[in-house]
C-alpha cells in the first residue's frame, strides 16, 4: 500500500493579540497525486492552527486504516505524538504536568480519534527555510532535520520536504488573507 504524505502548516498573524487572523494550509500527497488545503479564523492561536491544518488533512481522507507520515514544523504537535505525551494527558483526565488543563483539548481530542483510525508516523521540519537563498548552510538544516527523524531521508529527501513544508505555510498565509477580507 502507497504511503500517504501530509504536509502541514498554521500560522497566526497577530499571535497573542486579542484580535488576529490565523491561517491553516496542509497538502495531501500520494504518489504523484496532491491535494491542497487551506483555511483560516479570526481571533485564534498559532497552535489551534497548527492542529487544525493536521486535522483538515485527516477529514479529507476518505478511508480508514492508511499508512501516513506527516510532517510539520509545530513541535506542539509532532512531539505530542512522538512523545506520547496524549497518553499522560489521557491518564490524568486531560490535565499536564503542570496539573493545569490541556490547552487545546478540543482539537487534540479530535485529532486523536483521527490519528487512531490510521497507521501514522510523525516528523518534524524546520520551517521557513529560504530554498533560494545562497546563505542558507543546508548541511547544517539536514544535520538538525536527521537529528530530529533519524537517517532514513536522504538529502534530496529533505529538500524536497522542506519544500512541500513551505507550500503547507503558503496555504496557511492564504488562509489568513482569506479571513482579512
Amino acid at each position: 500500500m502507497s504511503i500517504i504524505r501530509m504536509y502541514t502548516d498554521g500560522g497566526c498573524s497577530g499571535n497573542q493579540q486579542e484580535e488576529n487572523f490565523g491561517g491553516w494550509g496542509c497538502v495531501l500527497e500520494m504518489g504523484e497525486h496532491q491535494k491542497e488545503l487551506f483555511g483560516g479564523q479570526a481571533n485564534t492561536t498559532n497552535n489551534r492552527m497548527e492542529l487544525t491544518a493536521v486535522i483538515a488533512g485527516f477529514k479529507a481522507l476518505k478511508r480508514d486504516g492508511l499508512d501516513i507520515e506527516v510532517f510539520s514544523d509545530s513541535s506542539y504537535v509532532a512531539n505530542c505524538f512522538r512523545e506520547k505525551w496524549y497518553e499522560s494527558w489521557e491518564k490524568n483526565n486531560w490535565r499536564n504536568a503542570a496539573r493545569k488543563s490541556v490547552e487545546n483539548q478540543d482539537l487534540w481530542k479530535e485529532l486523536l480519534a483521527l490519528v487512531r483510525k490510521h497507521n501514522v508516523r510523525f516528523f518534524r521540519v524546520k520551517g521557513h527555510v529560504n530554498l533560494n537563498s545562497k546563505v542558507t548552510d543546508f548541511d547544517k538544516l539536514y544535520e538538525k532535520f536527521v537529528q530530529w527523524n533519524g537517517s532514513a531521508f536522504s538529502f534530496e529527501d529533505f529538500k524536497y520536504i522542506t519544500t512541500m513544508n513551505n507550500k503547507a505555510d503558503e496555504l496557511a498565509n492564504k488562509g489568513i488573507d482569506q479571513v482579512r477580507e
